[in-house]
């Protein structure tokens, strides 16, 4: 009986070692497409991790977490991984709705009091699943946040009320980090933890995620940490600074690596378990990769008709790759790139971070894996990203003259410069400053300072200003128009910060 129960797991340990060798044998030879990919985006380097069931098979970093010294990346290195953290945020409020604490159909008044919508009919009507799924009709507004930071989640909830919808309630999916915001803070209030301790507590240490962490201060006092950079000029590797999400942590501020976010994949192929432990009920995670709203219709074209369809469910998009189900969400913060994905029916997860800006090397790791991993077509992601970049080039070009202000022939604005100058407010944003330095003027908010241009009557353009001087070639599309009141005096400027809006946010004007 022993001997037949030995051979038993015997036959079993050798299935289980000829499965592996066959899953990491689609990857042989893998590491020269993936350093040709680095080589034609010009990133510093990057880190992937390949998830197949309930294991790591293939973990490797490229390149340099730091460029300038040439310090090699790894598959432990940590890197802000930025909206890919919303997965997190959303899974929070799984568990609680599974511990009975919440409903999703629950108004988010109801746990947030202090928590007001643009109008009486949105608070009346807006569920936690319309936070969770991005169709409350209200845009963005990312530059509440990113031009006006603050450590404070509950003055960044306060915002919200003043910021004005572009739709109606579930007539459109349009993205907002705001309402992830709200889904941590709606995780603090029904646990009396932060969201900061929530993720630590039941994500972090179930799942020995023992490097990751949820802030600035946290990852610089970390070891092996990648710096972030930016390629400017189609050529120049320049680093950028860190950014401190603060206040808005729920919506992106986890720092993680390559091999311990593939622990977070794991859960997620494996039903909500993670060695025999379950973190995620087994409903929720079912749920959460489901359609739960259209983003885009995102119909097949010519190049690539086996990839279409683009929806949305708890902090994940859908779609499906080459006739394979694919979940997955990118994440993007000053001088890094993150995609994490996986495809639930076919066992596999990818995670791919870099230290470059607004990288497309993310996707082009993660499709060379999966084309070989599902044994589909492969395509040739390097040629293809060569290809629409010399089409982007051209694009660029003939557009750099309609993409420019139009600057109208006026030799001086029409008021003194320091009728200019003093502070401006908005309540659903926050207060900037514009002050005179010698002949020009300048806005200055809490990290970014521009010149501005004047362009006409009272409208400026603003230009970044930092220590290397003013760009004028980086043209940022927005305008500052001033305007008057009946005596002539300034009393506001209208900047058009959100696209999505046929007006302008107006910043009321605070005399100096």
């Amino acid at each position: 009986m022993l001997n037949k129960a030995c051979y038993i797991v015997f036959v079993f340990i050798v299935a289980c070692s000829t499965l592996f060798a066959q899953d990491y044998g689609r990857l042989e030879g893998i590491g020269t497409e993936l350093n040709s990919i680095l080589r034609v985006t010009k990133a510093p380097g990057f880190a992937v991790a390949v998830v197949k069931g309930e294991k790591v098979i293939y973990a490797q970093g490229f390149g340099y977490r730091h460029w300038e010294d040439k310090m090699p990346m790894d598959a432990n290195t940590l890197f802000p991984v930025g909206s890919t953290t919303k997965a997190f945020t959303s899974a929070l409020l799984g568990q609680l709705r599974d511990e009975g604490k919440l409903s999703f159909a629950d108004s988010p008044i109801k746990h947030i009091q202090e928590l007001e919508f643009y109008t009486e009919a949105l608070n009346g009507m807006i569920n936690i699943k319309d936070l969770m799924t991005h169709q409350t009709g209200i845009p963005r507004h990312d530059e509440s946040w990113y031009l006006f930071p603050t450590p404070n989640k509950d003055s960044l909830i306060r915002r919200i009320k003043y910021h004005e919808p572009f739709t109606g309630i579930r007539q459109q999916w349009h993205y907002n980090n705001f309402m992830f915001l709200i889904q941590g803070v709606l995780g603090e209030r029904l646990t009396g933890k932060s969201w900061e301790q929530n993720i630590r507590e039941r994500f972090f240490v179930p799942l020995d995620m023992q490097r990751s962490n949820t802030s600035l201060s946290e990852l610089k006092k970390s070891t092996n940490v990648a710096l972030g950079y930016e390629l400017k000029q189609d050529t120049l590797i320049k680093k950028m600074d860190y950014f401190n999400l603060a206040g808005m942590a729920p919506a992106g501020s986890i720092n993680s690596s390559a091999n311990e976010m593939a622990k977070w994949l794991i859960v997620w192929l494996n039903k909500g378990r993670y060695q025999q432990k379950q973190i995620l009920p087994q409903v929720y995670v079912e749920e959460a990769m489901s359609s739960q709203a259209v983003t885009s219709a995102s119909l097949p074209d010519e190049d690539f008709p086996d990839m279409h369809l683009s929806t949305y469910g708890y902090g994940w998009f859908i779609s499906s790759y080459r006739g394979h189900y694919r979940v997955q969400h990118e994440g993007n913060i000053d001088g890094f790139s993150a995609n994490v994905s996986f495809f639930p029916s076919d066992g596999l997860g990818i995670v791919v971070l870099t230290n470059q800006n607004g990288s497309s090397i993310t996707s082009m790791v993660r499709n060379t894996i999966a084309d070989r991993m599902l044994h589909t077509e492969r395509t040739d992601w390097v040629k293809d990203f060569i290809i629409t970049q010399e089409k982007a080039k051209k694009e660029r070009k003939g557009n750099e003259e309609i993409a420019r202000p139009n600057i109208k022939t006026a030799d001086n604005p029409l008021h003194a410069l320091n009728s200019y100058t003093g502070y401006y407010g908005n309540k659903g944003y926050g207060q900037f400053k514009i002050v005179k330095e010698k002949d020009s003027l300048f806005a200055q908010f809490k990290l970014q300072k521009y010149y501005l241009k004047h362009l006409h009557h009272h409208v400026f353009a603003p230009f970044e200003a930092t220590d290397m001087g003013i760009d004028l070639s980086k043209v940022w599309p927005i305008q500052f128009n001033f305007r008057t009141d009946d005596d002539g005096e300034i009393v506001c400027v209208g900047v058009n910060l959100e696209g999505m809006l046929k007006d302008p946010i107006l910043f009321a004007r605070k005399v100096n």
